[in-house]
């Protein structure tokens, strides 16, 4: 299991967005601010292996898994629809909106391990990871009320991300920095976790 952020670099053109439809006139980069405590990444491995290619120092190590990124909105007016997708300032100030994308994901890294004796050495992997997306949906929460909408919302189904992680004993660091935009239109954002 990894328990960590989710975040965007947005580099979006509002103005073309908004010309475009996508977004509605008016809507800019201040209302895609991520909550940044409650915009959360978690990765359930169903397996991670290393393939031992020089002494055990150096190793391929591989995987696959369940990446689940929530992406929780400061702007609690912040709606999605579906058929078209579009993205606008609604009336209702909700208690909670966010936008949940749910990856199947295989990483391949090299893995260097300085430590190959101990059990829970110190060593750092690099590599890339490809996702499919397999769940994508948009939630709101007001008071005790929940409410769901299942939809690709124009995200991309791939993603292709740089990987990386340090291994300090016990205590392992990650990060993900996507390659591409993770829009097929209209919004301009890299996703990251660590």
């Amino acid at each position: 299991f990894d328990f960590g952020f989710s975040n965007y670099n947005d580099q979006s053109n509002y103005v073309t967005a908004a010309s475009s439809g996508f977004v509605a006139p008016g809507i800019n980069g201040d209302d895609f601010k991520l909550r940044a405590g409650k915009s959360r990444n978690v990765n359930v491995w169903f397996f991670m292996q290393k393939l031992n290619i020089a002494k055990h120092v150096l190793n391929l190590k591989y995987g696959m898994g369940l990446e689940l990124n929530n992406y929780s909105f400061e702007n609690t007016k912040l709606v999605f629809t579906k058929n078209p997708t579009t993205i606008s300032e609604g009336v209702t100030d909700f208690n909670k909106v966010k936008l949940a994308a749910d990856y199947l994901t295989v990483p391949i890294m090299l893995n260097f391990n300085f430590t190959p004796n101990r059990k829970k050495g110190f060593g750092i992997s690099g590599g890339i990871s490809a996702g499919y997306m397999y769940s994508t949906r948009y939630k709101t929460k007001e008071g005790n009320d929940v409410n769901k909408l299942k939809n690709d919302f124009d995200l991309e189904r791939f993603k292709l991300s740089y990987v990386g992680e340090i291994s300090l004993g016990p205590v392992r660091l990650y990060g993900s920095y996507a390659m591409k935009n993770m829009w097929e239109k209209g919004l301009d954002m890299k996703p990251y976790n660590f």
